[in-house]
């Protein structure tokens, strides 16, 4: 497990003794640390994003002994992932958890980096980067468009669904419309593979597959169980085009106005929390297939991936302007 440096615990220990003495005497002792914050996200409750904010949740507050407060606000109750990511560099939200190669690239045009497609061959490669080198200068990036990026936590690999036909070579994919994150990799990305990308925000897009605006759509095995897409799809085609992470963001003047003692239980808890969600939902994946598969989505386990990857295989040069190609050379390194 990943260990954050802080300071002592002294301070918030002295305060459980006073408040011990509280009750012990019948005096009333406020606690000078208490913090209340919110934690938004655009996911269902049974999203990943959610599995990450409920235990999140259950350890910052546990750590800091009912002192600090996580209030959650799932569903896009605060915006979508664009709004909520607003929300944070403006300060009206503390905290949120978004797709980093989704919505994020809009304000930090490097995150796209997460969008190259088949650049990530396992979850391995994936943590040994964001957890590492490669995730230290993405945060940097972040930061400088006024982002305090606390951890990376997973979304999951990313794999095609539609309701026309079965997708196991780029040329099925021809004059599909496809909903896409909005960033420059992902529409060419379908683009290339002869698809028509179509932008749609995330909270919408299980009504526009419903109502056949878009054909399909392309989301990790976790979200499109969690989101249901099962239910309005017909085909799954699994070629883990790209591995997305979820960037959980806080607004960078707030977290600096905590002690030591709360923003080392926060980016405790954050990385804490990294760890046993990456674990839960790589469990998950074999039930939430055969949910999908009992729905009536005809799965396609074997696509041609290298197919797919030639035809795309020099595509992240048109980030040549955004994002330098030794950051690409440093992912590929820990495949």
């Amino acid at each position: 497990m990943r260990k954050v440096s802080g300071t002592s615990m002294s301070g918030k220990s002295i305060l459980k003794v006073l408040a011990a003495a509280a009750v012990i005497w019948g005096l009333s002792v406020p606690s000078a640390s208490a913090l209340e914050f919110k934690f938004a996200h655009s996911g269902s409750l049974e999203h990943q994003y959610h599995i990450g904010a409920e235990y999140f949740k259950k350890l910052v507050e546990e750590k800091s002994g009912g002192e600090i407060k996580v209030n959650i606000f799932p569903q896009a109750q605060l915006g979508s992932e664009r709004e909520e990511a607003e929300g944070v560099r403006m300060g009206t939200i503390e905290v949120t958890a978004i797709a980093a190669g989704g919505a994020l690239p809009g304000f930090v045009p490097e995150m796209q980096v997460l969008g190259v497609p088949y650049l990530f061959k396992s979850r391995a490669q994936a943590y040994k980067a964001l957890d590492g080198e490669v995730g230290a200068e993405l945060n940097r990036c972040m930061e400088a468009k006024g982002f305090r990026n606390l951890a990376y936590w997973e979304v999951g690999f990313r794999n095609f669904t539609n309701g026309i036909r079965p997708i196991k070579t780029p040329a099925d994919m021809k004059d599909l419309k496809i909903r896409v994150q909005e960033s420059k990799i992902w529409m060419e990305f379908i683009s290339r593979l002869g698809g028509i990308p179509t932008p749609i925000p995330f909270s919408e897009l299980y009504s526009a597959l419903q109502q056949k605006v878009v054909d399909g759509e392309e989301n990790p095995v976790a979200t499109i169980y969690s989101m249901k897409y099962y239910e309005v799809q017909k085909y799954l085609s699994l070629d883990r085009h790209t591995y997305e992470a979820a960037a959980v963001l806080a607004n960078p003047k707030w977290f600096a106005g905590l002690t030591p003692d709360q923003q080392t239980i926060i980016l405790e808890a954050a990385a804490e929390t990294s760890d046993y969600q990456r674990k839960f939902l790589e469990d998950q994946e074999v039930q939430q297939l055969d949910v999908i598969r009992k729905a009536g989505v005809e799965i396609l386990e074997n696509p041609d991936i290298d197919a797919f990857a030639e035809a795309t295989k020099d595509l992240y040069k048109v980030l040549g302007d955004v994002i330098p190609e030794s950051l690409i050379e440093k992912i590929r390194a820990g495949s």
